[in-house]
């Protein structure tokens, strides 16, 4: 019997699961959105408790490893048995008031320096929340959970939290800190942390002998679902717009991570901008209906700065500057145009600031997420980025299966850990 793997990808609205068979090929994929909203860690559990059980008995019961990629960022302060205390803090939550303890701790090259970063929101964390026990990022909660075990934390979730890649250990005056029992222990992406919880094994119906493996980002898993080439850039078009390419060599500047995804430098930013403006102007059948009225070969005229809300992280690491959605003319469509080529220009912006930092500029951009299913758009962002543009429709959750399976090919094992 040849081994499946599984893929959870937990992201801004929702999860979605993926199962590979042992070449990789994509056997099934399913989503749902969260009961209320990111902020409730029991509507990630239960949401993946549902999407799992859907799964059909003749693929559940041929799994072998699983991995999980999350919303790189979202905090959630919880017990040591992970109960959650109070509501995540978001991704995009910049705690602005905790920018002089950030540069007594982490030097101002670190990816945790910027007051939209986890360890601000770590910070306000232990500041409103006294004795709290552990701070966890989606995924780790999420791996938690599938363990009932909380102690890890995967190496590229916890880049923006403090953790130094290249040094093996927290960054600055980090692990001098009174808190850090609060923080996890690191795991490198693709390492097994342990076998399923027995008694969760037998609610979801899944093997018993099922190995729980460290996944990666959400924007991470999405890039090794795109399978990209060395010359190729990786842009996810989802609820925020990510940038990111391998290199040679980690990147480092405010905003930007450098990961360490199967033995490669993956680097990037994530933009407060996306698709999420877009949906609070319109629903998926007027975006489409008004992409059709739009010629993206012509300019709009119109000069909008599409972010979600007050604050922006890259390509510029700013947390007052405010969106530009104004004057918006009477054509709806006109107004869609706008926003399509604000949204362009942030991913320009995007690659031209990677390549002040000492990226290739991409001679070809791949594109994920739900606008990478958009023609208009996809244009449109051809012209401004002066390269090609395609579209790969595999789920990030594929992406993140990937490790899962790159486990089970190494054949790692986990008895320590069992």
């Amino acid at each position: 019997m040849l081994p499946l793997v599984l893929g959870l990808d937990l992201g801004t609205s929702g999860v979605r699961v993926a199962v590979l068979d042992a070449t990789g090929q994509l056997l099934y994929s399913s989503s749902t959105t969260y009961a209320r909203d990111l902020r409730h860690a029991e509507d990630w559990s239960r949401a993946c408790s549902d999407l799992i059980v859907g799964i059909p008995e003749t693929l559940r019961s041929k799994l072998r490893a699983m991995a999980v990629d999350g919303t790189s960022g979202t905090l959630l302060a919880c017990r040591a048995d992970g109960t959650p205390i109070g509501q995540a803090l978001l991704y995009s939550q910049a705690c602005p008031e905790q920018s002089k303890l950030l540069r007594d701790l982490v030097p101002s090259t670190s990816p945790a320096a910027s007051s939209s970063g986890s360890l601000a929101r770590a910070l306000r964390l232990l500041k409103e929340i006294p004795g709290l026990n552990l701070l966890r990022h989606q995924a780790d909660w999420i791996n938690g959970w599938l363990l009932q075990d909380w102690q890890w934390g995967e190496e590229g979730n916890n880049l923006r939290l403090g953790w130094n890649p290249q040094q093996g250990d927290w960054d600055g005056a980090i692990a001098q800190q009174r808190w850090t029992s609060a923080l996890p222990s690191i795991k490198p992406s693709g390492t097994v942390l342990g076998w399923i919880n027995g008694d969760l094994a037998l609610e979801l119906g899944l093997p018993s002998e099922l190995r729980v493996v460290a996944g990666t980002t959400d924007s991470n898993a999405a890039v090794l679902a795109a399978d990209p080439h060395q010359e190729d850039g990786v842009t996810v078009l989802g609820t925020t717009l990510v940038m990111k390419r391998f290199t040679t060599k980690p990147i480092v500047g405010p905003g930007i991570t450098s990961h360490r995804v199967g033995g490669r430098w993956l680097c990037g930013g994530a933009s407060n901008a996306g698709a999420g403006v877009l949906r609070h102007f319109f629903s998926d059948s007027q975006l489409k209906e008004l992409s059709r009225q739009i010629d993206p070969e012509s300019s709009s005229g119109l000069q909008y700065l599409p972010l979600s809300g007050k604050g922006e992280r890259f390509p510029v690491d700013d947390p007052g500057l405010m969106p530009v959605l104004e004057p918006r003319p009477v054509s709806d469509a006109l107004f869609l145009h706008g926003l399509f080529e604000g949204l362009a220009a942030i991913e320009a912006q995007g690659w031209k600031r990677l390549q002040e930092l000492g990226a290739d500029p991409p001679k070809r951009v791949i594109s994920l997420g739900g606008g990478a299913r958009n023609p208009q758009w996809r244009r449109l962002r051809e012209r401004r980025l002066g390269c090609p543009v395609r579209s790969c429709t595999l789920p990030p959750a594929a992406g993140v299966a990937r490790l899962a399976l790159q486990a089970l090919h190494t054949g790692e094992s986990a008895q320590q850990h069992r």
